[in-house]
């Protein structure tokens, strides 16, 4: 479709839509009528200045009016991507840019052609279109069109028309315009030549190709420039036949298209035209031309059928001598080989080759001639030598220039190809297989006739080799053995050349071409030149003619040892043979040489060969000791000496006369590899201080610091000097590690010594860079950079800078960036320095100011780093052998810079604002950074910034289906990319901006979520990471929609995210609104047939668990443990804070350590010692990758935990349809569960899995309560629970809803998910305590779910009889809690085990939740298997005796500054568990046994009891905080013991009066405290539940029989000791009914706090429960006391005098309301009970309709009116109500309410309770007081209480206090107060209080209590007053 669209387009070629007059008009009108512009709705109106514009464009370019227009539109549109440009000036570039864009299509589409020479891997039916397409362009004349247009079009005419209106800008753009023109008339020339590449061009076009080349010239230089070259390669490959050779299935089709093979029309005619002799432009191209033809004519004249065609192939000798007439091989050199273009294609490089290959194979004859000519003249020179004469002028030289040619197409290989091999035929079959040439590959095949031949050419040609093509032929060796492969051959040869057995014909020395006769020459000028040094007094022998070397001479030696150089450079056996031969020795005869008086040029070469020799460390160490000895350059200085010798006078006296520094240069060079190959430590050790300071000090001061001012005949000499210099300085610096000796007094002056290093390096690997490139913006930077040493380089790069008087050094450093296209290598160490010096702040905050203080400046930095980061040439090759080498390594360069420029703002915004990273990113520096507003660039001013690159990179590819390029192409990058943008939204001050920017102009979350998971096997560690800040910024987006209540966004991610569906396209982002209760997977309805995976699941699944762990190291020589130590010791933190290894230092580290081994066996093991390092090196490479990858699989789990807790948590809950949310969670648990248990999963990845497995339990665990809680009202009075189908609501019978599974997950997801954590728990094993903390913590969440949830209690009658009951299925939990137990005990003591050994020690949070968990599957074991286990193990006594240890820790805490809680709330869980094993009767009876109640009675901190204030009496005023106070800490470590003791007492059927016997010993053992309690100062809700506990043990506990009970040994001393105390608890527990039977103290209370709302109305709740609860006990107890007394009823103990007064007394005002109402020795009155009695009625009474009216609100909550809800939301949660929705009030409303109404039903029951003991003890009073006391005068009766004592012994004293007490009482019972009791009492329990008893029974007892007690109560004492008033 695209093609056929474009086809016109291609067809007419860069043309350009034509001017018209009606558009003309038309645009003339547009600023007042408007003009419709292509791709826009409606008309436009244009400002006048546009107008203009486009008319001038329209006539610059003659373009139609509307196609100008358009551009301008364009370029304004385009403009925020050219900072500093004008629309006009953008136009310019988009027009060009256009046109590249066709020419380029062009290009690419001939590329992916069918044909001869290369495929693209691309589809067969892609090629046939491409193919078929471009054939129809080829027929409308293409190659017509692209050759006009390639010589129309021309830089400078453009220039000129640009330049007259004003069309050019800055230099940058003037730059980039002419990049654009170049490119097009290259990428329009290369079409050419991919075109004759693939398929020949026909007979016209070869024609016009050929007219056109000739009247081509070549450039300044005399080379062919980019676009010629490729015309010329074009025709080239038009006449190319080599194919033909290849014996590939598709010849037979090529050679039919072929039309030198076909056409005899086709030859006749071009044969024609290259004889005429018409001359070309360019001689030498003709030549060229003519010479592939005549070759392409001898290689068709060799195929089978070509007889038809003689006529043509005979003339190819012809051709082929004028040709060579022309000078071809020297055109070839001069002006196509050393083309800069050349070697950067490489088709262009194997035409060449296979130019010269087929001559001389094709035409040996030729080449014959040309040596044989060659002979000739050589012989002519030789005889006007010998005569005197000069040299005849006519000599050709052809054979010469061949060989040059040969020498230097071959000396570059960019690509590895090794073309040179073809030239080798090996003797002996080489055994490697790597061998790239092309035939060389199989080991015993005959090599191919053309190779043969080659070879013999290369062999012959050296024989008897004429003295004049002597140095061409080395050249030519040197060529040829470039390359691993061609050295070694190469080598071979010349061994061969000089070895004896070759017949003997040049003399004694062998072949002058061999190894022998180069160094025995080497050795004789050495020999002669030695003897000709003068001696060291003679000054002026400098000037002596060096009568050594003749000018020929010497231009041989420099060939040979260049030759040497390439050989020994690329073949390390040859460096070693040649360096370790006996006779030749070449490195001492070098070194030697080089001390004589030998020209500096000839000296450099010998020092590159030296340096070619250093590549080895074993030749580099002898090296050093060798120049130092020779004193190359001068180290020692000897006193006797006048003058200095040595390198150092050579470069000041003669270099720098000569203007030219080869010497220097070579000697840097030298010494650079030296320093590479071996360290010298110990140089001139014993003639001076060791070391290499000379050296570095001579390449310093002498060529460094001097090296701009001296003076350069070739100006780029000047750069290269400084290149090699400053190389060596930074290889120096690379291996420098600093080490504390290094720095000795010299260095006091230097602060930030590592900042220097760090700096240093990089600006020295800058200046390399930088000086590489010959770039004279370094004057500026070098300027800084002298004062090195000085201080910290971040503080000279902020210095001023000397030459522009402004501190701009990082500024300047910055513009490199702005270079980033031109030159990346800049940009990339500029970026490199950057990411350095900001890692410190203060330097920050000064940059910004730097680089935003001068507008422009700014503006272009901006677009520098902004180029860079768009630069997206990282994966742009569409080349056949991925582009070269070249261009390859810029690429990674760009890349590099990229990734250091998402460093610099990464590291830049962990900084304060202002920092560089926000004012890259778009920020506002001047205001506040939250009040920015980000834009699309060009809105509202706002320039393009990183930012926009960023999201741009990220963008790319999310609107396909691939997902984001970036992820799979540059996978740091876009791991960076998206750490950056986490960074932003996660920072409070951008966090703002960002989001919205984000969320409204790029939608950017949305587009990126929807692509994951990402996969990317190769780069695992990246993607992990991408994901992981991904799904980050996804969790604070959440988060952030769902507080800003944005529901549609928050509601769009989350479908993206969970659905199970297919995701429908959205509209648009509005997509959730029309339907606002639409859940997610809301379209779930049974359609299951298409669900999908989850994208939540799909990324857990993309995260592997299991890990492949590097093989243990086997190693022969080193100590496995020692390594270890060692590798244990280069650990550091990376970038990532990860901790790694660092395998430079740990290479260093072993290298040093083999070095230093000493011996002969020593140097012979060391290839294995070295091997051995590689492994240990590939093994730590290996750990280290793992750590690396566990880290990032730990990111991206806690990532994805972190984005399911904020959906889970932070989301709206009604966006999540509540059955969906519990299968989300199934299947998150389930997979989450799976991945885990997998046997391969890794360790470390447990923990994050725990804290998820967590959080959804807990989730889990509340969406099924919420589904179980939600009623929906039915009827009037009737309440019906959604799902708890038992309960004890008034529920429908069950005949009706039969019973469904539990929650919409069903029973058996349940158990899944709870096996599975009961795996996960034994999986953890021993360790992972921690782990399992959380895993104990969902357990105990799971088993949740099976408790009943708080139902109101109604107080309804049961409808169902007891039988009913029984017989009533089971309902769904106790079924899941009956299901859940089975499968844990399934697991047996191995759980259990696990669970009680936690539970015992460890971690304080981990014991807590064990002890708690235990505690839950001890309260639902039926079977109580968990109980035997755990006290026939003995875990329950370890847990009772570990009591003794808690009391001391617990006795800290009481300090008023506690040390730590930790203690406290372990010991709340332990008694909490043994109070929850104490509820089991069998649990009761284990804990008595193992003795609990003697522990406690052993703990001192009972006794500890703080001193209550009692300013704290009616609740504290303070704001309570979080540690709480002394009183509350003590309350918290009492309460649970109280508790204990009461469960014990209470679960203990069988030995109960064991139990209380001991309990007993415990209120003794603690009566200090006890009775602290009882007296009861304060009254506070805490103290207040102390009493009410306590009161209800004494009332178990403290009863006179219990004395005999107890095991203890008693005398009758202690026995009188126990009753006193017992009695003065009776005492103390009657004296509290004075207080609480409704005193004057409690209504100020009650008063006081009812004002008082939120968590003080449950405080008044508890009070009032608590008061009740201890009238209860105290009433409980007195009816114990009563009746364990008095077996009869004539003996009854009287506990209260028989005196009403009280209740009379108590209505009026009282003063005393502090001091206890009845002194201790007093007993009080029955008035008490009766007032008791009254107040509890009257209670009742409002306590029950309080709790209907609660009842009724609770059925109707609906319907109730907004403030009620609201306070009842306060009570439960006192802040933050109005933020929640209205469907959560009503859920807290009604916990509130069932709280409520629970509260009254337990007031209700106490009252009653309170009533009809009340009643009873009253009667038994009234009964004995009328029918059986007998009034004072009588004695007898007094003693009736005697029986309450078994004692003999005490049967004749009165010694018991509470009988002194009762006896105190009695002394003053006379007739009167009889009667008074009888009036007062008819007067008291009068009609009214009677029909409130009856009702209360009516309305209560019915349900609860025992149904018809108050009545016969009732009737008996009324009968009774009824009698005695009678």
């Amino acid at each position: 479709m695209i093609l056929k669209k474009h086809k016109p387009d291609f067809i007419s070629l860069f043309r350009n839509p034509p001017k018209n007059v009606q558009q003309h008009e038309k645009v003339q009108k547009a600023s007042t009528e408007g003009v419709a512009i292509q791709g826009q709705q409606g008309t436009r109106l244009l400002p006048e200045q546009l107008i203009k514009e486009a008319f001038i464009l329209s006539d610059l370019f003659d373009i139609g009016e509307l196609a100008a227009v358009e551009l301008l539109l364009a370029g304004e549109h385009q403009q925020p991507h050219f900072p500093g440009l004008t629309r006009g000036l953008v136009a310019v570039l988009l027009y060009w840019d256009g046109k590249r864009c066709i020419a380029n299509s062009l290009k690419a589409l001939i590329q992916s052609r069918r044909g001869k020479t290369w495929t693209l891997e691309l589809s067969p039916e892609l090629v046939s279109m491409t193919t078929r397409f471009t054939d129809e362009l080829m027929e409308q004349g293409l190659t017509y069109k692209v050759l006009t247009l390639v010589s129309q079009i021309d830089v400078n005419n453009e220039f000129e028309k640009l330049q007259r209106e004003r069309g050019l800008g800055s230099e940058k753009h003037r730059k980039e315009v002419s990049d654009l023109i170049k490119e097009c008339r290259q990428s329009l020339a290369e079409s050419l030549f991919a075109w004759a590449c693939q398929s020949p061009l026909g007979k016209d076009d070869t024609l016009l190709l050929i007219g056109h080349l000739e009247r081509v010239t070549v450039e300044a230089n005399g080379s062919l420039d980019a676009v010629n070259l490729a015309l010329l390669m074009a025709l080239l490959y038009c006449f190319d036949s080599s194919f033909i050779e290849e014996s590939t299935e598709e010849r037979d089709d090529m050679i039919h298209q072929l039309p030198l093979l076909t056409e005899r029309q086709y030859i006749a005619t071009i044969h024609s035209r290259l004889q005429d002799s018409q001359p070309w432009k360019l001689p030498g191209l003709q030549a060229t031309v003519r010479l592939a033809w005549a070759l392409a004519l001898r290689g068709i004249s060799q195929l089978p059928d070509v007889t038809a065609l003689a006529e043509f192939t005979e003339a190819d000798e012809a051709m082929a001598e004028l040709a060579i007439a022309d000078n071809v091989f020297l055109f070839l050199t001069e002006s196509v080989v050393v083309s800069e273009n050349f070697y950067q294609e490489e088709f262009y490089i194997r035409r060449i080759h296979n130019l010269i290959t087929d001559f001389l194979a094709l035409m040996p004859m030729k080449v014959k001639q040309l040596r044989n000519r060659a002979d000739e003249d050589a012989r002519m020179i030789h005889m006007s030598m010998q005569m005197g004469n000069d040299p005849p002028i006519s000599l050709r030289r052809d054979l010469e220039h061949l060989m040059l040619l040969i020498g230097e197409l071959y000396k570059k290989n960019p690509f590895n190809l090794e073309l040179a091999l073809e030239y080798w035929c090996p003797s002996e079959p080489l055994q490697t297989s790597t061998i790239l040439g092309s035939y060389l590959g199989v080991a015993h095949q005959r090599p191919p006739q053309r190779q043969v031949v080659l070879s013999k050419f290369v062999r012959q040609m050296g024989d008897l080799l004429p003295p004049t093509i002597y140095i061409p032929y080395l050249k030519m060796l040197q060529g040829l053995a470039n390359g691993p492969q061609c050295a070694h051959y190469c080598f071979s040869l010349l061994k061969v050349n000089g070895s004896s057995h070759v017949e003997n014909i040049q003399g004694a020395g062998g072949s002058p071409v061999s190894w022998e006769h180069f160094f025995h020459s080497l050795m004789l000028y050495h020999e002669h030149l030695r003897k000709d040094l003068p001696s060291a007094d003679s000054v002026q022998y400098r000037h002596l003619p060096s009568r050594g070397i003749t000018q020929k001479e010497q231009d041989g030696l420099i060939a040979f040892l260049q030759l040497t150089s390439t050989i020994i450079t690329w073949s390390e056996n040859a460096r070693l043979a040649l360096c370790e031969h006996p006779q030749w020795t070449p490195v001492v005869v070098i070194l030697g040489l080089l001390q004589c008086s030998i020209p500096p040029i000839l000296k450099a070469e010998l020092l590159k060969t030296l340096a070619a020799f250093g590549k080895s460390p074993e030749i580099a160490a002898s090296l050093w000791q060798s120049l130092e000895y020779t004193q190359i350059l001068q180290t020692v200085r000897v006193p006797s000496q006048r003058q200095a010798i040595g390198i150092e006078v050579e470069l000041n006296e003669i270099e720098s006369r000569c203007e030219e520094y080869p010497l220097t240069r070579a000697f840097c060079q030298l010494i650079s590899i030296l320093v590479e190959s071996s360290f010298p430590s110990n140089l001139g050790a014993g003639l001076r201080p060791p070391g290499f300071d000379p050296y570095l000090q001579f390449l310093r001061d002498s060529v460094f610091l001097r090296f701009r001012t001296r003076a350069y005949r070739r100006a780029a000499e000047k750069w290269e000097v400084a290149e090699v210099v400053l190389e060596v300085f930074y290889k120096l610096l690379r291996d420098y590690e600093p080490q504390l000796e290094d720095f000795v007094d010299q260095f006091v002056e230097l602060q930030g010594k590592k900042h220097l290093e760090k700096a240093v390096q990089h600006c020295l690997a800058l200046l390399n860079l930088t000086l590489q490139k010959e770039n004279l913006f370094m004057d500026l930077l070098r300027e800084s950079q002298l004062a090195l040493i000085v201080s910290p380089l971040e503080q000279l790069l902020q210095g001023i800078n000397p030459r522009t008087k402004k501190a701009d050094n990082v500024v300047n450093i910055a513009r490199y960036l702005y270079h980033g296209n031109t030159n990346p290598e800049l940009a990339f160490e500029s970026a490199k320095i950057l990411c350095c010096i900001s890692c410190n702040s203060n330097i920050q905050i000064k940059l910004v100011g730097d680089f935003t203080h001068d507008q422009s400046v700014s503006q272009k930095l901006m677009a520098g780093f902004v180029e860079c980061l768009d630069s997206e040439d990282t994966e742009e090759f569409v080349r056949l052998e991925e582009g070269s080498e070249l261009e390859k390594k810029l690429a990674g360069i760009r890349h590099e810079t990229r990734i250091h420029i998402l460093n610099l703002l990464i590291t830049s915004l962990e900084r304060n604002p202002p920092n560089l990273a926000l004012y890259l990113l778009g920020f506002e520096l001047k205001k506040p950074v939250s009040t920015t507003n980000l834009q699309d660039p060009g809105v509202l001013g706002c320039p393009r910034t990183c930012l926009h690159a960023i999201l741009n990179i990220l963008e790319k590819g999310t609107e396909g289906r691939t997902g984001p390029l970036a992820v799979k192409e540059s996978p740091q990058l876009a791991e960076l990319c998206y750490q950056v943008i986490y960074q932003l939204c996660a920072c409070s001050d951008t966090s703002g901006p960002t989001m919205r920017y984000l969320r409204t102009s790029q939608d950017f979350l949305f587009s990126q979520l929807q692509h994951l998971p990402f996969s990317n096997k190769e780069y695992e560690i990246s993607m992990l990471n991408q994901m992981s800040w991904l799904m980050k910024t996804a969790s604070i987006e959440l988060r952030v929609t769902s507080l800003n209540r944005q529901r549609s966004h928050t509601q769009r991610l989350l479908h993206l995210l969970l659905d199970d569906m297919p995701v429908k396209p959205y509209s648009d982002g509005e997509g959730g609104m029309e339907d606002e209760n639409r859940s997610v997977s809301g379209f779930l309805h049974f359609d299951t047939s298409t669900k999908v995976r989850r994208k939540i699941l799909n990324i857990l699944d993309s995260i592997d668990f299991s890990q492949e762990i590097p093989e243990p190291l086997q190693l022969d020589f080193f100590d496995r443990a020692q390594i270890e130590q060692v590798i244990a010791n280069c650990e550091h933190k990376n970038l990532r804070g990860q901790t790694v290894c660092n395998v430079k230092l740990l290479h260093r580290v072993l290298v040093a350590e083999v070095n230093a081994l000493q011996g002969m066996a020593a140097i012979g093991q060391r290839p294995l010692l070295m091997d051995e390092i590689s492994t240990i090196l590939q093994y730590v490479v290996g750990r280290n990758k793992l750590l690396q990858c566990l880290h990032a699989k730990r990111h991206a789990l806690e990532s994805w935990r972190q984005l399911v807790e904020i959906i889970l948590t932070a989301c709206p809950q009604d966006l999540i349809q509540a059955e969906d949310r519990q299968l989300i969670i199934r299947d998150l648990l389930q997979d989450v569960h799976d991945k885990i248990l997998d046997d391969e999963a890794a360790q470390e990845l447990m923990p994050v899995v725990a804290g998820a497995v967590f959080t959804l339990t807990a989730h889990l665990s509340q969406a099924v309560r919420t589904e179980q809680k939600q009623p929906l009202v039915l009827g009037p009075g009737e309440v019906h629970c959604a799902f708890s189908l038992d309960s004890s609501f008034t529920s429908p019978p069950p005949t009706e809803n039969p019973l469904v599974g539990f929650a919409s997950i069903g029973d058996s997801s349940l158990h899944i998910i709870l096996k599975k954590l009961l795996d996960f728990i034994l999986k953890t094993g021993g360790g992972f305590q921690r782990v399992r903390t959380h895993l104990y913590g969902s357990l105990l969440y799971y088993l949740q779910i099976a408790q009943r949830p708080d139902e109101p209690d109604t107080l309804e009658v049961a409808k169902k009889t007891m039988w009913e009951r029984l017989t009533a299925p089971e309902d769904v939990f106790s079924k899941l809690q009956r299901e859940n137990i089975a499968i844990i005990e399934s697991y047996g003591a191995a759980l259990m085990e696990v669970v009680c050994r936690d539970a015992c020690d460890g971690h304080e949070i981990g014991r807590m939740l064990a002890l708690a968990l235990l505690d839950r599957i001890v309260s639902v074991d039926k079977q109580q298997q968990w109980l035997l286990y755990l006290s026939n193990s003995g875990y329950l006594k370890v847990l009772v005796d570990s009591l003794v240890e808690d009391d001391r820790t617990l006795q800290s805490l009481l300090t008023p500054q506690p040390p730590l809680l930790k203690a406290l709330y372990t010991y709340e869980s332990k008694m909490a568990f043994l109070t929850r094993v104490a509820k089991i009767q069998q649990g009761a009876l284990e804990l008595l046994r193992s003795g609990v109640i003697v522990r406690l009675a052993q703990c001192q901190v009972y006794d500890m009891r703080p001193e209550m204030d009692p300013q704290g009496v009616f609740g504290m005023r303070d704001p309570p905080v979080f540690i709480p106070t002394p009183g509350d800490r003590y309350r918290q470590i009492l309460l649970p013991a109280l508790r204990l003791c009461q469960v014990i007492l209470t679960s203990s059927m069988a030995q109960h009066l064991q139990a209380a016997g001991q309990v007993l010993q415990f209120l003794i053992s603690h009566s200090d405290t006890i009775q602290a309690i009882l007296r009861c100062q304060d009254i506070s809700a805490g103290s207040l539940q102390e009493l009410a506990l306590l009161t209800g043990i004494i009332s178990k506990a403290a009863l006179p029989g219990i004395l005999s009970e107890l095991d203890v040994d008693v005398n009758e001393g202690s026995l009188m000791e126990l009753q006193g105390h017992i009695g003065r608890f009776q005492r103390q527990c009657l004296g509290l009914l004075s207080r609480f039977g409704g005193s004057d103290k409690l209504r100020q209370f009650k008063c006081q706090d009812d004002n008082v709302e939120g968590d003080r109305v449950s405080r008044k709740d508890e009070i009032e429960l608590a008061v009740q609860q201890i009238c209860a006990n105290v009433m409980e107890y007195c009816q114990s006391l009563m009746l364990q007394s008095s077996p009869t009823f004539q003996h009854a103990v009287c506990l209260f005098t028989p005196s009403l007064s009280e209740t009379i007394n108590r209505d009026g005002p009282r003063q005393d309301t502090q001091v206890p109402v009845v002194p201790y020795w007093h007993l009080p009155g029955l008035g008490i009970i009766v007032y008791l009695l009254r107040q509890s009625a009257n209670d009742f009474f409002s306590y029950y309709d309080s709790h209907r009216r609660s009842v009724n609100k609770l059925q109707n909550v609906e319907q109730l009116p907004p403030d009620e809800i609201k306070e009842l939301c306060q009570s439960v949660m006192p802040a933050g109500v109005d933020k929640i929705s209205t469907a959560q009030k009503y859920v807290l409303a009604r916990r509130r309410l069932v709280k409520l109404i629970n509260n009254r039903a337990k007031l209700l029951s106490l009252c009653s309770f309170i009533i009809e003991t009340c009643l009873f003890i009253l009667w038994r009073h009234l009964e004995y007081y009328l029918l059986h006391c007998t009034p004072t005068d009588s004695q007898d009766s007094l003693f009736a209480s005697r029986s309450l004592f078994k004692s003999r012994r005490l049967q004749d004293s009165f010694a018991s206090e509470s009988n002194l007490d009762f006896r105190s009482g009695l002394t003053t019972v006379s007739q009167h107060d009889i009667d008074q009791l009888l009036a007062d009492a008819i007067s008291a329990f009068g009609e009214s209080l009677q029909k409130k008893l009856l009702d209360i029974e009516g309305l209560y007892s019915k349900v609860r209590s025992r149904y018809s007690f108050i009545q016969a109560l009732v009737r008996r004492i009324r009968g009774l007053l009824r009698i005695s008033r009678n």
